[in-house]
């Protein structure tokens, strides 16, 4: 019977806690999509899961946090993009169109799937980032903590 340390991937976490990790963060996307959040509730969306992120890591003691991490904000992104997608209908009064010297110059389902292949792309890189940039809190603090003995 495999234990959770053998569970552990290259990451330090194993698959479940990844995606656990990362399944934190989606509400904040729903309820912006859905412009259902306040100022001072999406603050707190927005900011509390990357912090559990990195208490998790540090409590764990994984040995790449920023790894971890990475690995959790990929996720993330990947989530992100397809709860943008899945909400799309509902987070514009109009479907959203090119501008600028681009106006008109595409058929208006060309310039759908052009803009919802760029969000996509986006919310992935946006959730790749956090996670990167939550990586090198966790990795800073870890180098502060005392280490443990095993």
């Amino acid at each position: 019977m495999p234990t959770e340390r053998s569970e552990r991937t290259a990451t330090g976490l194993s698959p479940l806690a990844v995606a656990g990790l990362a399944v934190l963060a989606v509400p904040r996307a729903v309820l912006h999509d859905l412009d259902a959040a306040g100022p001072a509730l999406n603050a707190v969306l927005v900011f509390a899961p990357p912090v559990v992120w990195v208490l998790v890591v540090l409590a764990l003691r994984v040995p790449s946090p920023m790894r971890a991490l990475l690995a959790v904000g990929l996720v993330y992104g990947l989530l992100l993009a397809v709860t943008h997608q899945v909400l799309w209908s509902e987070s514009f009064t109009e479907e959203p169109t090119l501008g600028g010297n681009l106006v008109g110059v595409l058929d208006p389902g060309t310039e759908t799937v052009l803009l919802r292949a760029f969000a996509f792309v986006s919310s992935v890189v946006t959730g790749t980032v956090v996670g990167a940039l939550a990586g090198a809190v966790a990795s800073l603090l870890a180098r502060l903590l005392p280490r443990r003995d095993r």
